[in-house]
């Protein structure tokens, strides 16, 4: 997350919707990428959701006309559907669902990756359905034609505990949910319409595997067996062992991690350099990409030098939260072979942005 600024100097933060310096009235407007002040009769107003419900603190373009009152940002836009808001527990659970959106979708547009609603593209758009499992037992989170369901009780925390412990994972968080599905998305989008001997499509089964293996035969394994015991050799979670896919949308789930948190020590104005921990030195091939794609030197070293300092970063994460009697924040170990495989997901999400 990068560091914003009031017009009158103080820092303000995503969540921000008041300076607490000036008073003023701020948003985050995703045209611009940055925090603006909402003034009457300036440019921008507060999104629908932020004025009837209090959850969205984005802005909108303000045309004067009372219609425009109820306009929605683009990331509530996105919605297809949403709980009953008559409901006070669902409005305050759809308020956690919206900011952890919002994040994902700042951090997509920061990337340059184009997006659409399904509104505005029916074939390759985006589209949210935040169902409560309360109103719909058996929901299931997904993705499916651009469609990514969400339960809201997720929202709950310790709804969500439960199914961390029952599932036996490290974390589970909103975020994380959104980052992996869209993961999904990303890959139905730009990769399952390639060639069988397309250059990414080869590069993805070297790094990831057979991606025509039977999904359900795979995910039924899965919840029967377990991850093997020396997943941690190669994939980022036990759960990205069950198959290909899910190995990519957790890759990708994580690299979008990384990516926001070393933006955010950036901002910041942490440096890697300035932290006094040894270096984890990657081997030369962990940043190189497969050979079915035009080679990088210059860019493989780049990543490795991104990716160690990352590792620097999380390693103070975690021992300052271990220092406040808190569980480590980033458990992750990355293995060359992960770092391969976060290699390719960096290069196809910077070709994807360029439109190529």
């Amino acid at each position: 997350m990068q560091r914003f600024v009031c017009d009158c100097g103080n820092v303000l933060f995503f969540e921000s919707s008041r300076c607490l310096q000036c008073g003023e009235e701020v948003g985050y407007d995703p045209d611009a990428q940055k925090m603006v002040v909402i003034r009457p009769g300036g440019w921008g107003q507060r999104c629908g959701n932020g004025v009837q419900y209090g959850i969205c603190n984005w802005v909108v373009p303000a045309n004067g006309a009372a219609a425009e009152k109820a306009a929605l940002c683009f990331s509530c836009s996105l919605n297809r559907k949403i709980p009953n808001l008559k409901e006070e527990r669902n409005v305050r659970l759809w308020g956690r669902m919206e900011g952890a959106k919002r994040r994902l979708v700042y951090s997509l547009l920061r990337m340059g990756i184009p997006l659409a609603s399904k509104v505005m593209d029916a074939q390759s758009g985006l589209a949210f359905d935040i169902v409560s499992a309360q109103a719909q037992p058996g929901v299931t989170m997904g993705h499916l034609n651009g469609v990514i369901t969400v339960n809201l009780d997720e929202a709950d925390d310790t709804y969500r505990q439960i199914n961390r412990e029952q599932l036996g994972e490290s974390t589970r968080t909103l975020l994380g949910h959104f980052r992996h599905e869209i993961g999904h998305y990303f890959w139905q989008r730009w990769m399952s319409e390639a060639a069988w001997d397309d250059p990414q499509r080869l590069a993805f089964r070297e790094r990831f595997g057979d991606e025509w293996r039977d999904y359900g035969a795979a995910l039924s394994w899965h919840y029967q067996f377990g991850a093997p015991q020396d997943w941690a050799d190669q994939f980022i979670s036990g759960y990205a062992a069950s198959h290909p896919w899910e190995d990519w949308a957790e890759t990708w789930a994580h690299y979008l991690q990384i990516l926001e948190g070393s933006e955010t020590f950036e901002g910041l104005g942490l440096e890697t350099k300035r932290i006094a921990l040894p270096v984890v030195n990657f081997p030369v091939e962990a940043g190189q990409l497969p050979n079915s794609l035009p080679q990088d030197e210059k860019a493989d070293k780049a990543f490795v030098t991104w990716l160690q300092g990352w590792v620097s970063l999380s390693t103070v994460l975690n021992e300052t939260s271990l220092s406040l009697g808190q569980p480590a924040v980033y458990p992750f170990v990355i293995s060359t072979k992960v770092a391969q495989k976060l290699r390719l997901v960096d290069h196809l999400a910077k070709v994807w942005a360029a439109g190529k």
